[in-house]
């Protein structure tokens, strides 16, 4: 039996699902608070980021940011409790949490297109065709494995992992790739979040020997493979069998499993695709998980933006305020830093299609928890959403902050396969005021 022939026989199957994920690129009550939950004093960095990722342009006038007037907000907007906020009627639940939540209104950027927004709004870093940079995930898989000696990668028998699971993972869409630091640090993409991930038993009638030897098969047909060919993208393949090998072995693997929380918890995340990943990212998290990216796509208002951010926040809202109660039930909350965002803006003004088109000069962020000063409003835009007028945010001062409370240094750099050393922020400075004092 030759390599080709093994790899696509049965043995391969076990590892199908895992390597794919990888590889795939394109009801409890609330705990009452007083508002204005500004944190104050020395705080350990936070360990785990959630991003919650908007895909295709989220409003800011239908959903952070409302304003009156014709072509202003298309919902009514109600207040919350932090001191002149009032955001979009469909986020009732969020409004009630606030105070854990620091809403940015000045993020400037000048990508307008999709392609070239999402890479610049994960990466930190405007697209260039002489370096893929990495995502932020997987800057934190990176460095949280080189700050601790990489012994944390050593334990579980493959790098950038915790107890077998991956560093960064990915739910609902595929987020972008670890750039130059390789593919070891890159998502493990699930389309659909909620149960086990596929294929992470060995098939039915291979047992723990069996399966071993099979992998030792592997392993030295790939060995006899790399003498012969010398071809380096190998070691690679090689570092994804053994994550894939360590995801199945995991102690840990049940986290994807949402089924085990109770009927009330699920109910509250809601009926959904995207409810059901942020309860996951809630699990992983708990379960030593790095980073995890959960994609809500549809936010390309071109056309009934009225409508369509309507429905979307009705998804929006019951799952990440439960995400956020959630966090802080079980003591996770001060130790996982929250951010919502998107592409960019939407234009003040509506199209003819009583949509708004893409708007990068200024669109709102929101981020809670991770040790960050909460129960505020950062930024100010105009009477139409149109500019910002007051603390304007780039996206490399974004990125500084966030990576700060993740205890990274945002000037860290590291270099690129060709030797060139490329920072973890494009020049980005921390914005102090969102920072503990």
């Amino acid at each position: 039996m030759n390599r080709r022939t093994f790899l696509h026989g049965g043995t391969a199957l076990a590892l199908a699902g895992a390597l794919d994920a990888w590889l795939s690129r394109p009801a409890w009550a609330e705990t009452p608070r007083a508002p204005g939950r500004h944190a104050t004093g020395p705080r350990a960095p936070a360990s785990h980021l959630i991003v919650l990722w908007m895909n295709g342009g989220p409003s800011h006038l239908e959903t952070w940011d409302p304003k009156p007037g014709k072509d202003g907000s298309q919902h009514r907007s109600i207040a919350t409790r932090t001191k002149g906020l009032r955001i979009a009627e469909h986020l009732p639940q969020l409004a009630t949490l606030s105070e854990r939540l620091t809403v940015v209104h000045g993020l400037q950027t000048r990508e307008g297109n999709h392609q070239r927004a999402q890479y610049l709004m994960h990466t930190g870093y405007a697209p260039n065709p002489t370096i893929e940079h990495p995502s932020m995930g997987a800057w934190l898989s990176r460095l949280r494995e080189k700050s601790a000696g990489q012994n944390a990668g050593a334990a579980a028998g493959t790098s950038g992992s915790t107890n077998g699971l991956p560093a960064f993972v990915s739910l609902g869409g595929p987020s972008l790739s670890a750039g130059f630091l390789g593919v070891e640090h890159g998502p493990f993409v699930l389309p659909k979040a909620g149960a086990l991930p596929a294929n992470t038993t060995p098939p039915a009638g291979v047992g723990t020997a069996r399966f071993e030897g099979r992998l030792g098969f592997l392993d030295a047909a790939e060995a006899d493979f790399a003498a012969r060919t010398g071809d380096p993208k190998i070691a690679d393949r090689r570092e994804l069998y053994a994550k894939a090998v360590a995801l199945m072995r995991s102690p840990q693997l049940a986290a994807f499993d949402v089924s085990s929380e109770t009927a009330a918890t699920r109910t509250a995340f809601g009926d959904t695709d995207f409810g059901r990943a942020c309860l996951t990212a809630v699990r992983l998290v708990e379960a030593g998980v790095k980073c995890i990216e959960v994609t809500l796509d549809g936010w390309d208002t071109h056309r009934d933006v009225r409508g369509r951010t309507a429905k979307l926040m009705g998804v929006l809202d019951p799952a990440m305020s439960s995400l956020l109660r959630e966090l802080d039930r079980r003591g996770l909350a001060d130790d996982t830093l929250v951010l919502w965002m998107g592409d960019f803006g939407r234009t003040p003004k509506l199209n003819g299609n009583e949509g708004r088109d893409h708007h990068p000069q200024s669109s709102s962020v929101v981020l809670a928890g991770g040790g960050l000063r909460t129960g505020l409003v950062h930024g100010e835009t105009d009477a139409t959403g149109d500019k910002v007028i007051r603390d304007a945010m780039s996206v490399p001062d974004l990125m500084a902050t966030v990576t700060t409370r993740l205890g990274l240094d945002p000037s860290e750099s590291l270099m690129t396969p060709i030797g060139r050393p490329i920072a973890l922020t494009d020049h980005g400075t921390p914005v102090a005021a969102l920072l503990p004092t």
